[in-house]
């Protein structure tokens, strides 16, 4: 069952990571069809090929060309009519005509008993179908080769006109969060700019007395403020305009002023610290001034405490455009966990993408993990190689929400399931790479 930011889920309570997720897709869905009233073109622009990495295709790209634009080779060969093949005898005998290179055709013609050498590419002369692999050919002289019959089929190693793509048909379907394939594929098809979605503009800030800036000196209890530049370095991998509101202190004032500010120019805040129920958290009572938004005690480790919603047109923008919040907890660790848990996919939705869920894979755990069932877990760990070829996992020593050197050690995240207890090792366990997030 999800549940909505209006129906605030207390703290006491826990809710299962999937019933999270689907209550802030289904918040997220409510959003873009209030703001859609909008139709503002600012939503929508037009970059260059070489700008558009990242961000998210706006409409469908349709091809402006065939692909191939005409019968080419599959591979390096022998072109020739399949219909020599129609015979009794095992062996293939035929006359070299000519050669074929990629970018120069073959201007003549094939005859009946009689075959061209083409390259990877190169276009089929009129009258052949069917291509052989040199490696597949014995030559007689300088002017003839042979081959086995059986070697190969009619219409083999040719690629047709439009196989790969076809004119007026979508090359890239609108909502791509566009990777470097992409833009070549675009380039292939002679395309120089991209329409895409405006960058959503993500709010920043960190919440407690405790935190110093860089450069500040540390007193005692204090530490200086690592989660705006994790934050920082996740947003930029997802090409968002990111709008730093620095730290704020633990003071109820600061704090609404400081979310008022952040709201009035972004379309997303996220904050970090202060939404679990310490006597200085003062950012569920700011919330329930100034938006709706739900408290929620998350089944899951690290990063159980979440604040997640929306804030109203009150804090100072326009009725019809709202902000998304996002109130993360303060531990390093858990700050990460969530936003690649929660947040990530939330941003994607709104920005339009149609693939939101980084793709899991498996791996080998190479030693036991301690897991209790009823929560899930996001352990960091590193993904290896054995010298057999399968993969194998390890965890990178503490796992305390804390310790930020756990994840800066690790590549993946090992998640293991709501219910699932302890690990064996050579058991099998899902695995979500960092590097494979975009």
């Amino acid at each position: 069952m999800s549940h909505s930011p209006n129906q605030p889920i207390l703290l006491t309570s826990s809710l299962h990571v999937d019933d999270a997720r689907k209550a802030i897709a289904g918040l997220v869905n409510d959003l873009i069809a209030d703001n859609a009233a909008l139709k503002d073109p600012a939503d929508l622009e037009t970059v260059a090929l070489d700008q558009a990495i990242n961000r998210i295709l706006a409409a469908d790209l349709l091809s402006p060309i065939d692909v191939p634009a005409a019968d080419n080779s599959a591979m390096d060969g022998f072109a020739f009519n399949s219909e020599c093949l129609n015979t009794n005898s095992a062996t293939i005998e035929l006359r070299v005509a000519g050669t074929a290179l990629a970018g120069k055709p073959y201007e003549g013609s094939i005859h009946a008993g009689e075959c061209l050498k083409i390259m990877t590419g190169a276009l089929m002369p009129a009258g052949c179908d069917t291509v052989i692999p040199q490696e597949f050919t014995t030559a007689k002289d300088n002017l003839t080769i042979e081959f086995k019959q059986d070697q190969l089929k009619p219409g083999e190693n040719r690629r047709l006109s439009g196989e790969d793509l076809q004119k007026g048909k979508p090359a890239i379907a609108a909502g791509r969060l566009l990777r470097p394939s992409d833009l070549g594929l675009a380039a292939s098809l002679g395309i120089a700019s991209l329409p895409v979605k405006r960058k959503l503009k993500v709010a920043i800030l960190s919440s407690g007395d405790e935190l110093r800036a860089l450069g500040q000196s540390l007193d005692a209890g204090s530490i200086y403020d690592s989660n705006r530049y994790s934050l920082t370095g996740l947003l930029n991998r997802l090409n968002l305009e990111i709008i730093d509101c620095g730290i704020v202190h633990d003071d109820p004032t600061s704090l609404k002023q400081a979310f008022i500010e952040a709201a009035s120019k972004a379309d997303v805040l996220i904050s970090s610290g202060g939404v679990s129920v310490g006597e200085a958290d003062f950012t569920k009572q700011i919330m329930q001034e100034l938006g709706d938004v739900g408290f929620w005690k998350i089944a899951m480790r690290p990063g159980r405490p979440m604040a997640f919603g929306i804030l109203k047109s009150a804090v100072g923008k326009s009725p019809t455009r709202k902000t998304l919040f996002f109130g993360l907890p303060g531990n390093p660790v858990a700050v990460m966990v969530t936003f690649y848990q929660f947040v990530r996919a939330a941003l994607l939705q709104l920005n339009g993408a149609n693939q939101t869920e980084p793709p899991l894979t498996q791996a080998i755990a190479q030693a036991p993990i301690r897991k209790k069932a009823g929560r899930t877990e996001f352990q960091r760990a590193i993904l290896e190689r054995r010298a057999d070829g399968k993969p194998t996992v390890r965890l990178t020593g503490s796992q305390g929400a804390g310790i930020l050197r756990s994840m800066s050690e690790a590549n993946c995240f090992v998640i293991l399931g709501h219910e699932q207890g302890n690990v064996a090792a050579g058991d099998w366990v899902d695995v979500a790479l960092f590097d494979g997030l975009l």
